[in-house]
């Protein structure tokens, strides 16, 4: 069998999800020359970009760049972002089957891990997803209240992720100014209290996630000083010797160094520590956290943390978990519970034909922005060679009006990539007004006011 589609009836796919994974999916699909393509990028969401808007540290706007190339592709004509529609209420599987001859799902890793301790579920008690999505202005998480009267809090986890909140926790209000940082975030973090952060690693030093630069510039804060205890760092010279990885290396350079400074006195500090667990959240009584008892664990011959018996308690009121991500079952998509993931293989989602998947609900919760690339990839040469070959059933009503229509009778509000400009032009020219780089619009309903059509 040989492919049907023409520059009349163009091989017709779905991006569920417009997150780097989704857009890189975009990108490959028109990047190829071999068969005519038309791309409809959704998203739940008026705004598109993912974890890029979302995600990312606020303070990090030199990674955000990579939305220079997202909006190219987002321009081309070939290609429609569809936003403020939610697979599963506005659009179904079985919607896809009708009007696209493929569907990559590129949804990311919604959720997060738990810690399974006692008081998890107190007041104070949350996971970072929840606080980045906090002061990076998502619409689900932006009205929320954070508890910033506390003096100390417990970050669980030594991924760049916890590095991230921690360092937003310890940075002064100008320091913050130069970032995108909600305005909700930056109005609360100035009457924050916080005075101690603590980073909790259950393993050593040499086992942490963490990148070198990011550890790095906990030494260069205006008012906090990173605080490291040599013995939970301590490295024998034959571990040091049979280290490979070169940022494991920096990274026990930099705490070494951390280790050895003389302390500055100054209003905030960092505890950086290592093999230790928490055990339980302390409930005040009227719950709230009131601390956070952890235990000190020992290495065993195979490298996993094992507990010793010896506890202390953290004088902490908010605990943030940072222990990990897990994706999400979509209706009427096959998933791996156990793994998080939609199960595939090379990206070809196994028991339905016609659909893909790219990024963390593809492989799960690893690597940087620029891996989900050659991921993302990888699933589209399936795709093309699926569609190449005949494989792929031509939907029946593979057009942009009859999808269109579809949401109109359905009351969608889509959110086109031409309002998106108009709302990012209004963000950056706010911005400018108060010397930063954008005011985020945080609201959906605000959202949906500024638009093409409205600017």
């Amino acid at each position: 069998m040989t492919h049907a589609y023409t520059q009349d009836r163009p091989l017709r796919v779905a991006v569920i999800g417009s997150g780097p994974s989704g857009v890189f999916a975009a990108e490959a699909l028109i990047k190829q020359t071999d068969l005519p393509v038309q791309v409809d990028v959704f998203d739940r969401l008026p705004t598109p970009y993912g974890l890029v808007r979302y995600g990312v540290a606020p303070d990090h706007l030199k990674i955000k760049s990579v939305v220079s190339g997202f909006e190219k592709t987002l321009n081309d004509p070939r290609v429609r972002f569809l936003g403020h529609v939610e697979f599963g209420r506005d659009l179904t599987a079985e919607d896809l089957q009708q009007h696209y001859d493929a569907t990559v799902y590129a949804v990311g890793a919604s959720s997060d891990r738990r810690l399974g301790i006692p008081g998890e579920d107190l007041r104070g008690s949350l996971s970072a997803t929840e606080f980045v999505a906090w002061y990076n202005g998502h619409p689900d998480a932006a009205a929320r209240d954070m508890l910033l009267h506390a003096s100390g809090v417990a970050v669980i986890g030594v991924g760049n992720v916890a590095l991230d909140v921690s360092r937003i926790l310890s940075k002064t209000v100008e320091e913050l100014h130069e970032s995108d940082i909600a305005p909700h975030a930056l109005d609360a973090l100035q009457r924050s209290h916080v005075s101690d952060v603590y980073i909790l690693g259950r393993r050593g030093a040499a086992q942490a996630k963490f990148t070198t630069k990011e550890l790095r510039e906990f030494g260069e804060l205006h008012v906090s000083e990173p605080i490291v205890k040599p013995e939970e760092i301590a490295v024998s010279d034959e571990e040091l010797a049979g280290i490979t990885d070169n940022t494991v290396k920096k990274n026990l350079e930099v705490l070494r160094d951390f280790a050895a400074r003389e302390r500055e006195g100054k209003e905030r500090r960092l505890h950086i520590r290592f093999l230790v667990s928490p055990t339980e959240i302390l409930d005040d009584g009227q719950g709230n956290v009131a601390g956070l008892k952890i235990e000190r664990n020992r290495l065993d011959e195979s490298g996993n943390a094992v507990g010793t018996g010896e506890t202390e308690v953290l004088p902490v009121q908010m605990v943030l978990r940072s222990v990990g991500y897990k994706g999400v079952a979509l209706p009427g998509v096959p998933f791996d519970e156990r793994r998080g993931v939609i199960p595939n293989e090379g990206g070809r989602v196994t028991g339905l034909t016609g659909a893909y998947t790219a990024g963390w609900i593809k492989r799960g919760p690893s690597g940087v922005i620029g891996t989900n690339r050659q991921d993302a990839v990888e699933s589209v040469r399936a795709l093309l060679e699926d569609a190449a070959s005949g494989a792929l059933p031509l939907a029946p009503h593979a057009s942009t009006d009859a999808v269109d229509a579809l949401l109109r009778a359905r009351g969608v509000d889509v959110y086109t990539f031409e309002d998106w400009q108009a709302l990012d032009a209004h963000e950056r020219a706010q911005g400018q007004a108060t010397g930063r780089p954008r005011v985020k619009v945080v609201h959906r309903e605000h959202m949906l006011r500024h638009r093409k059509t409205l600017a």
